[in-house]
């Protein structure tokens, strides 16, 4: 394996669990800060937001840097604004953090993405572009577990010491192994903008910030969710959080396969029905241990095997659009991440119990389903038309 595709993998590590962690750390930095876990849980909304702000802004505005240079200003900005949650006094500090740390998220994979598809052997580019997801789904296998230990046992503030480590890692990785790119042909912006034109474009948008958004309506609140439902104890999620991690690493390759094979729009409908079902599962069931541990390996699976499809029907729709496309669908994912986390505190903040919010995420996997549905009918009219 190239060493620049590890530099890459390693960025992907830092992002996934700094995204991550903090699902597992609500109960300890709401207690510590001494706000409830619904409030807490607006710390997730606020890093998404960076994410959906920073990504195209972050493109556009280092559109015509050299990409080693560009990766490496985004490097460094994970690891210093993940820094300064190490040292936030208060509430309103860590808020202001978690939206820096998310303005880097999907620039970095947006120029990642164009960068290992140049490196990658002639052929393999989707391959070399897995590699550098691959470090999301590592963070969630071996990353977050580790980030939640050491918060519920020590202090949460030091997962972020491990979090900024990690990102000088890739920065000095990126520095060192990433070979010097040419800048290649300048972007021109008012055509990679033409992509926002597109109803498919705005379509899948919809589908991955609402439809995906179940994922984060679970994930955000599974802390509480193992400890008042299922009766874990607090020490006990960080080593459930490897079920969850698991999940997603096998959901990941699954959902690749299943791009690879069937067409992506009823690969993602159907995915998005099974997700309805599981989160169904997880409301009524998560108050058995052994079910609950299953449900944990189970939904991360569902999850992450929707993405695969999801980023196969961007890629044919975002035709000489390929970078902002991309930071695009970063960004969607993480309105899915700040709507998850914010509408299913909604019932928390009501009073209902700690499965309430998938009911939440069963309402927007419902809707990503309608969503999916009409982009369907809408490509079958093109052919139609282009038949005629």
């Amino acid at each position: 394996m190239k060493k620049s595709l590890i530099a890459l993998s390693l960025g992907g590590l830092t992002i996934g669990i700094t995204e991550f962690v903090m699902m597992g750390l609500l109960p300890d930095i709401a207690s510590d800060m001494k706000v409830s876990i619904p409030v807490a849980g607006y710390l997730i909304s606020s890093y998404a937001l960076g994410v959906v702000i920073g990504a195209p802004l972050l493109v556009i505005a280092g559109r015509n840097y050299a990409p080693k240079k560009m990766l490496l200003i985004l490097a460094l900005m994970l690891a210093v604004f993940n820094a300064l949650s190490i040292i936030a006094p208060d509430y309103n500090v860590l808020f202001a953090s978690r939206f820096l740390s998310g303005l880097p998220h999907g620039a970095f994979f947006g120029v990642g993405a164009v960068v290992a598809s140049r490196l990658a052997d002639k052929g393999k580019e989707a391959q070399a572009i897995s590699i550098m997801f691959a470090g999301l789904t590592i963070a969630n296998l071996i990353g977050v577990p580790i980030g939640t230990y050491i918060g519920h046992h020590f202090i949460w503030r030091y997962t972020f010491v491990l979090i900024a480590i990690v990102g000088l890692l890739t920065f000095l990785a990126i520095y060192l192994w990433m070979p010097n790119l040419e800048k290649g042909e300048s972007v021109n912006m008012k055509t990679q903008l033409q992509f926002f034109k597109k109803t498919e474009a705005w379509l899948i948008i919809g589908i991955t910030a609402i439809g995906f958004g179940g994922l984060f309506a679970w994930i955000s609140y599974i802390a509480p969710l193992l400890i008042n439902v299922s009766k874990f104890s607090p020490e006990d999620v960080s080593t459930i959080l490897i079920l969850a991690g698991l999940g997603m690493v096998v959901g990941n390759f699954v959902g690749g396969k299943l791009a690879d094979k069937y067409s992506p729009a009823p690969t993602v409908l159907a995915l998005l029905f099974v997700m309805v079902l599981d989160l169904l599962m997880v409301y009524f069931f998560s108050f058995n241990q052994y079910i609950s541990l299953f449900l944990t390996f189970l939904t991360g699976a569902i999850s992450f095997s929707v993405i695969a499809p999801i980023q196969m029907l961007m890629i044919k729709t975002a035709k000489d659009a390929e970078m902002i496309a991309s930071a695009a669908l970063q960004g969607s994912f993480n309105i899915g991440n700040a709507l998850g986390a914010f509408l299913g505190g909604l019932p928390l903040a009501a009073g209902y119990n700690f499965a309430s919010p998938n009911l939440i995420g069963i309402a927007m996997a419902m809707t990503g389903m309608v969503i999916t549905f009409i982009l369907m009918r809408l490509h079958q009219k093109q052919v139609h038309v282009q038949a005629a």
